[in-house]
């Protein structure tokens, strides 16, 4: 039984800007291109602490990227941070020719994504860059859950060859993976086990996924397996293939667009292997808004409460 009471609140962001630090500190080739919001996707530490391994670019993320695969090509390890609505969509281009088809060692971090970003509104609302980047080819795809799955995803990012977009949030949220459980990029971790149904959560989903499993449990004795599926390419086929031979229907959740995203991605592997009923919680074609996040997050349908529903909506079907 978990405790709400006692998990912390840490934005995903610090986990990332630490992630690059500790690189910093591993390896004298680990670079960071600043874009003028340093502080808001916490490569603010990165600079603080390794001043001349830091860049400033300006506003300019399509020139940082360009930049950062020439730096690449020449050897060292460069990291890019802006927001996801910048990072992903600006770049389009860059990332698709520069980045992704020379399989340029770069890495993105795609910082204030999802609803949560909040008052920013629609505009700074990443909704869709999932859909857009699992279909780049030699591209790693992470969406970690938490602060410290952030952390160890972005040491892992740097740590690995090839490029990699790392998606997180603004706003604090449950920190609920401990320092020492496992990560390993594209290997899903199961957090919860149960053969009643699957639910197969990326981002911040993941805890609400957990609280519904919870409820489940305690109001119908039904069991859920709570799978935290962080690395969205490469997909963990092995794990969501064994989730619906088990569970017999899943359902997914994820802080994006329904279509193209995470839920498709398992939907793709779930068809080609093993058919089993499936229902999907995320944005449902359709733009954000403004408003504080744990508001939006009841609003569009990405809470417990609304994954709880799905899960008994599924069954039915199962």
């Amino acid at each position: 039984m978990i405790d709400e009471s006692k998990i912390k609140k840490i934005p995903t962001r610090m986990g990332f800007g630490e992630g690059v630090v500790v690189l910093g500190e591993r390896n004298p080739n680990i670079i960071v291109l600043g874009g003028d919001i340093t502080g808001s996707v916490m490569t603010s530490l990165f600079k603080e602490k390794f001043p001349d391994r830091f860049f400033s670019i300006g506003i300019a993320e399509q020139n940082a990227t360009t930049i950062a695969v020439g730096m690449a090509l020449s050897g060292k390890i460069p990291f890019f941070s802006s927001y996801s609505a910048f990072a992903a969509f600006r770049n389009a281009d860059q990332l698709r020719i520069s980045v992704a088809y020379n399989n340029a060692n770069v890495k993105i971090g795609g910082g204030h994504s999802g609803i949560t970003v909040g008052p920013d509104g629609a505009t700074h609302q990443s909704l869709e860059e999932v859909a857009y980047l699992r279909t780049l080819p030699n591209m790693t795809l992470i969406v970690p859950s938490d602060y410290n799955e952030t952390k160890k995803a972005t040491i892992a990012a740097g740590e690995m060859n090839g490029p990699v977009f790392i998606r997180f949030g603004r706003s604090a949220v449950p920190s609920f993976t401990a320092d020492n459980d496992k990560f390993e990029i594209g290997k899903a971790n199961i957090l919860k086990d149960g053969n009643d149904l699957a639910i197969i959560a990326s981002g911040l989903t993941v805890w609400e996924s957990l609280m519904a499993a919870q409820m489940l449990e305690n109001n119908l004795g039904i069991k859920a397996r709570v799978i935290n599926l962080h690395t969205i390419k490469p997909i963990d086929q092995e794990v969501i293939v064994a989730a619906a031979k088990d569970c017999g229907a899943i359902v997914t959740a994820e802080e994006h667009q329904i279509h193209g995203g995470m839920g498709s991605a398992v939907a793709e592997v779930v068809v080609a292997n093993y058919p089993v009923p499936m229902k999907f919680i995320g944005i449902n074609d359709r733009f954000g808004l403004s408003g504080e996040p744990d508001e939006l997050i009841s609003y569009f349908g990405l809470d417990r409460n609304s994954i709880y529903n799905a899960a008994l909506d599924i069954l039915k079907r199962k």
